[in-house]
């Protein structure tokens, strides 16, 4: 199956505008009401989770009590305005700069004595807003037929809801100025709302069929799938993957899938990975095996652990200690239990559906939980065999790992900004590059604390980018790692600068002699991760689940270019 996700999928300049806007209110509102008059956007999932932040959507003035009111991307009329900020009520303006651009010309030509066509949903809360603005004497017309009985009018004044349909607009217009020769006519449809529609009707000529992924309520996203029926595409308008498990696609060897400017990535990432990994012939049958077997070990962290035992490799050859087998047993069964505890403990487990690592945790937690428990004990007794520097080492990863999620004397460690990303590395590069080096002495080498400060690059570079990926579900879920805190350019900036850093180390660090000419060829590592840089930001081509996949492999990398290295030496 051929999938092709739209490049125009996902929210667009005005509701990422929106929804940022509040998130930064509900992040610094202390004891204050935040309230949007209305829902801020027609996404019924992204409402849900911004309810948990303490945003609530009320439909009426009256439910507004004293705290903070966010106007919402469709924007407000000014009678709307009027009657809030009589109620005291701090109002924080997120209308979107388009719509706002609608209101203002209405506004100027309503002044000039022209009459107001908006071509439009009557019902929708845009354009609602922009007749507030018509002092009067607009109307919202919708098909050609309502044309007909519009009164002789001295001047008219045209424009468009801006998710609009740009091709029923120009014969709308067309039929107006028919009627109207000097009607004055203003393409307000937003340029993304256009693209969007233009790469529907593209895709629809190209594919088999087209799902269309966003909100039951939302107007783009319902005009974007009859775009796509009027140009006789299967076309399904979902808002979950999970109702795909009820759609027929048997018949479909490619699929478009689009979102509307309402919908989450995440959403529409879910979207993918079930199409991707769900449906019949993905893959050719001699790859099947191996490949699902690859995915179930993504899913289940298993790779992970696996990851965590080929760095510790890595890193006892970088120091050119012996290879320990417990060593390398002790960091993949440890890294194991402290993901999987983390992942099942997390405040934000299960309240965005769509991960593709959800299903499978919520359906057997209790298995994963028992799982994750003998795996720490287990890592907790190979360390003890090791002796007491080791045993505490481990005791202490596993400890704050533990109680990452767990709020102690009213705080938690998952609070901290950027505690993620860092801790992560820490306790990663804690356990393959330390703990081997502390069963053979208490010293600090050199080559430790290269061993050490690679896998931490190594790690955190993962985690960051990994992070990339997921900005959007972060930020409404409160979760501030290093994308979130910084911005996705600067996270960037940051991974890029890290990276450099660590292959300058290793090159560096082999001609001051501090480790061996193995420092050389795990420069692969630091090459694939700038190449997965450049993959995430074509992730249109991968599911999420396969890009995780992707960014895991790394650490496999760095075990077998060490093995390599090693093999390479000895002959």
């Amino acid at each position: 199956m051929g999938i092709k996700l739209a490049e125009t999928a996902g929210f667009c300049m005005g509701v990422r505008r929106a929804v940022d806007m509040v998130l930064e209110i509900a992040r610094n509102k202390g004891d204050k009401q935040v309230y949007t008059y209305g829902p801020l956007i027609h996404n019924p999932q992204t409402i849900d989770l911004l309810r948990k932040r303490g945003v609530i959507p009320v439909d009426s003035i009256d439910e507004i009590q004293d705290g903070i009111v966010v106007v919402r991307a469709h924007g407000i009329s000014p009678l709307e305005r009027k009657k809030i900020e009589e109620k005291g009520t701090k109002i924080v303006d997120a209308t979107c700069p388009r719509v706002a651009r609608v209101q203002a010309i209405i506004k100027k030509h309503a002044a000039l004595g022209y009459t107001i066509i908006i071509v439009g949903d009557k019902e929708h809360p845009e354009v609602a807003s922009l007749l507030g603005y018509s002092s009067d004497s607009g109307i919202v017309i919708n098909n050609k037929e309502n044309i007909d009985g519009l009164p002789p009018y001295d001047k008219v004044c045209i424009v468009a809801q801006t998710t609009q349909d740009s091709v029923k607009y120009r014969k709308i217009t067309k039929e107006i100025t028919q009627r109207f020769p000097e009607a004055v006519i203003f393409n307000t449809i937003c340029d993304s709302t256009e693209k969007r529609q233009a790469e529907i009707k593209k895709l629809a000529s190209e594919m088999d069929g087209i799902i269309i992924v966003g909100g039951k309520n939302s107007a783009n996203t319902q005009r974007l799938a009859m775009i796509a029926r009027d140009h006789e595409a299967s076309a399904f308008h979902i808002e979950t993957a999970e109702e795909l498990k009820d759609v027929d696609l048997s018949e479909c060897k490619n699929i478009g899938v689009s979102a509307g400017a309402s919908t989450p990535n995440w959403i529409t990432e879910g979207v993918i990975d079930y199409l991707t990994h769900n449906q019949k012939g993905k893959v050719p049958g001699k790859l099947r095996a191996p490949y699902n077997l690859w995915i179930f070990l993504v899913k289940t962290d298993i790779s992970s652990a696996i990851g965590a035992g080929f760095l510790s490799l890595a890193s006892m050859l970088l120091q050119g200690l012996s290879v320990g087998f417990s060593n390398i047993l002790t960091a993949s069964l440890c890294v194991y239990a402290i993901h999987t505890i983390n992942r099942l403990q997390s405040r934000s487990f299960g309240r965005i559906r769509g991960s593709f690592r959800e299903e499978s945790y919520i359906k057997y937690r209790g298995i994963y939980m028992t799982v994750a428990v003998v795996s720490l004990v287990l890592a907790s007794a190979l360390s003890f065999v090791a002796g007491p520097a080791p045993f505490i080492l481990v005791g202490l990863v596993s400890l704050f790992g533990v109680l990452y999620n767990i709020n102690v004397w009213g705080k938690r460690l998952e609070d901290v900004p950027a505690s993620k990303n860092i801790f992560t590395a820490m306790a990663w590069a804690v356990l393959t590059a330390v703990v081997p080096q502390m069963s053979v002495s208490l010293e600090i080498t050199c080559g430790m604390v290269i061993a050490f400060l690679f896998v931490f690059a190594l790690v955190f570079s993962k985690s960051v980018l990994s992070d990339t990926l997921d900005v959007q579900s972060d930020r409404l879920l409160g979760r501030e790692t290093i994308p979130v805190v910084m911005g996705k350019r600067r996270a960037r900036t940051l991974l890029k600068g890290t990276l450099i850093f660590a292959g300058i180390m290793l090159v560096a660090a082999m001609f001051a002699g501090c480790v061996p000419s193995l420092s050389l060829i795990l420069l692969t590592s630091v090459f694939y991760i700038w190449i997965c840089l450049e993959l995430c930001d074509r992730k249109i081509s991968f599911s999420r689940m396969t890009l995780e996949g992707l960014l895991g492999m790394n650490y496999v990398i760095a075990g077998l270019s060490a093995c390599l290295w090693f093999v390479v030496t000895k002959m």
